[in-house]
């Protein structure tokens, strides 16, 4: 189930199921808002938002009360995600899967955000949106490529041909916004050769894997998982969620691996990261790409959890083109 293309003159709506938007600098909140409007798009902010708890959260029924009004507000066309955290999967049993499907709307987010993409389109076969954050689209500098992949997502008819960027970062952009620093992108290259066609699936990893188990957990028959984590996945962390994901019922039918970028911080290299890959008997048949632009560095691209994906991976040249 694909929601509506959005156009100029729709309503966005912001709503916090994980962190909450109070935890945003004011500046910066201004600054999304008027990306947004630069886009087209009119801005909304949920009843409960800015609410703020111990945990930077709010209560799970103030959560659940923000989503279900944004998803069954005709006005509403597009719901973005103020930022990821870390307690999404609590809304799960308490999510209206019907009221969902019949109001299908475009939800975008990532990181922790991605416990609902997946659950969604588990119960509803509704097709949500792994991208930038509200917050993200409050940067200076350097998020051109992000906000252009957004774009075609979500407002252009056409298949995306996924390109690297000239440049990436992984700096703390959110407390300086002026001295940033870029490196040169060397773009993804190939782990396992091979080419692949199918369904995507996946987000952040150590999200994703909270769904295992679970009557949320979408299938893996014919999936291109995509898969990221932060700066707290070190290569043994990262080794370990994989290998967890390795294990689910149906992982057979996988058709292709691809992986973000990781941030510094995780330690992991591209020699790791092979020697990872390599031991993995579960991989050997999987065209398996890494260094794509998405995860928590930036910028990132917009892709559709539960839309398709082509992948042709070889030593020489790497292709990904996604659509809906």
């Amino acid at each position: 189930m694909k929601p509506a293309k959005l156009q100029a003159g729709d309503e966005i709506r912001i709503i916090s199921p994980s962190m909450s938007l109070g935890v945003i600098a004011e500046e910066q909140i201004v600054a999304a808002t008027k990306k947004l409007e630069a886009f087209g798009f009119t801005v909304s902010f949920s009843k409960h938002a800015y609410e703020r708890d111990g945990f930077d959260s709010s209560s799970v029924d103030s959560r659940l009360e923000d989503l279900h009004s944004a998803f069954s507000d005709p006005k509403v066309k597009g719901i973005l995600t103020t930022l990821g955290g870390f307690n999404c999967n609590q809304l799960l049993r308490g999510l209206d899967f019907g009221l969902i499907a019949a109001n299908p709307k475009r939800l975008c987010g990532y990181s922790d955000i991605t416990v609902l993409q997946n659950a969604i389109y588990a119960k509803t076969g509704l097709i949500t949106y792994s991208g930038p954050h509200f917050s993200t689209l409050s940067m200076r500098h350097g998020n051109e490529y992000t906000s252009d992949y957004f774009v075609k997502m979500m407002m252009e008819d056409e298949e995306v041909d996924v390109l690297p960027s000239e440049q990436w970062s992984d700096d703390a952009w959110y407390l300086d916004q002026e001295n940033r620093v870029f490196e040169a992108n060397a773009g993804p290259y190939a782990i396992h050769e091979g080419y692949a066609e199918g369904t995507i699936i996946g987000g952040n990893l150590c999200t994703l894997n909270l769904l295992q188990g679970t009557e949320f957990m979408p299938s893996l028959r014919d999936a291109i998982l995509f898969v990221e984590d932060d700066y707290e996945s070190r290569p043994e962390n990262f080794d370990r969620d994989l290998q967890s994901l390795l294990h689910q019922p149906g992982f057979a039918q996988v058709k292709a691996l691809i992986i973000g970028r990781f941030q510094r911080a995780s330690q992991m290299t591209p020699e790791i990261l092979r020697s990872i890959i390599k031991s993995k008997k579960e991989l050997n048949h999987l065209p398996v790409i890494a260094d794509v632009n998405f995860g928590h560095v930036s910028p990132i691209f917009t892709f559709p959890v539960g839309g398709r994906a082509v992948v042709k991976a070889s030593e020489q040249k790497t292709e990904l083109r996604i659509s809906e």
